[in-house]
């Protein structure tokens, strides 16, 4: 897979630092990892970031906004998750996910969903196991330090980081908006890179 095929040029990539995990490693995670920096920081595979973000945008697709959940009780994900909602349409939780919304029809704010995107799969876990009750496939980003048990779809990604969060959504919600014909192939979002990153 060339460059050229990249969702946005592997410099943008680079820049980000979507590609650089932590020092912990899972075995699950093991198949994204293209090597370990001398610092003991492991590195993830740019195509196979690439290839899944464009899986996921794909799956994604399939779902009309208001089916869509994108949930992020990291902060650092927050101004991201927000600006992709404000662009697609989906609904979103920034900060502590209130569990049972999706499970408990009682509940004033209950809300019926078909998928669920998380930003990590260990602080969002509330909302992967209510997912999981409801039978929701769930699509998560996971860092190099990830489980990936009960994931639908797994993201390797730098989870951590705003620029790399900023990144992801930004490509996502162009991809969302491409695929379902809100916007041409080719064309460019009215939203930038910069809208989705925390200064």
């Amino acid at each position: 897979m060339t460059e050229e095929n990249f969702l946005v040029p592997q410099d943008v990539y680079l820049k980000s630092g979507i590609h650089i995990g932590t020092k912990f490693r899972t075995k699950y995670m093991a198949p994204f990892i293209y090597k370990t920096r001398p610092d003991g920081l492991s590195v993830l595979n740019l195509q196979k970031i690439d290839e899944r973000i464009g899986i996921a945008a794909n799956f994604l697709s399939q779902f009309a906004p208001k089916d869509i959940l994108v949930v992020s009780r990291r902060e650092n994900g927050w101004k991201a998750v927000k600006a992709f909602g404000r662009n697609t349409g989906t609904r979103v939780f920034a900060g502590r996910y209130p569990p049972g919304i999706l499970t408990n029809p009682a509940l004033k704010n209950f809300i019926e969903v078909k998928v669920i995107l998380v930003t990590d799969s260990w602080p969002d876990r509330n909302a992967i196991k209510d997912a999981m009750q409801m039978g929701i496939p769930v699509i998560a980003l996971c860092d190099t330090n990830n489980q990936s048990n009960d994931l639908d779809l797994v993201v390797p990604c730098n989870n951590k980081g705003k620029k790399s969060l900023g990144l992801l959504f930004y490509i996502l919600a162009r991809e969302y908006l491409r695929k379902t014909g809100k916007l041409g192939a080719n064309d460019e979002p009215s939203f930038t890179q910069e809208d989705f990153t925390e200064e």
